[in-house]
């Protein structure tokens, strides 16, 4: 799956469409909050939200960064999945 990367967001386009997005912010040299995600009606169910998470996690990862979650879906999915984000996590 390709994804757009964009300032301050990650896009995952469908036919010139964005049909999903997480939003981010950095907050100091450390650490980026994920404020924001968004998937379209279209799209629900398929698994997009979570891909455009662990998107962002590499992206942190890739410049030794961890990630702050504020967004409900992101702050959800880093309580359930705890073992899998526990490093990632701010």
């Amino acid at each position: 799956m390709e994804f757009k990367h964009e300032d301050g967001q990650i896009v995952k386009e469908q036919d010139g469409k964005a049909v999903g997005m997480i939003k981010y912010r950095k907050l100091d040299e450390q650490t980026l909050e994920a404020y924001s995600t968004f998937v379209d009606e279209s799209q629900r169910g398929k698994g997009l939200a979570r891909k455009l998470v662990d998107e962002l996690v590499e992206k942190a990862k890739n410049n030794d960064m961890k990630i702050k979650p504020t967004c409900s879906y992101v702050v959800n999915l880093f309580e359930k999945e705890h073992d899998t984000y526990k490093d990632i996590m701010k």
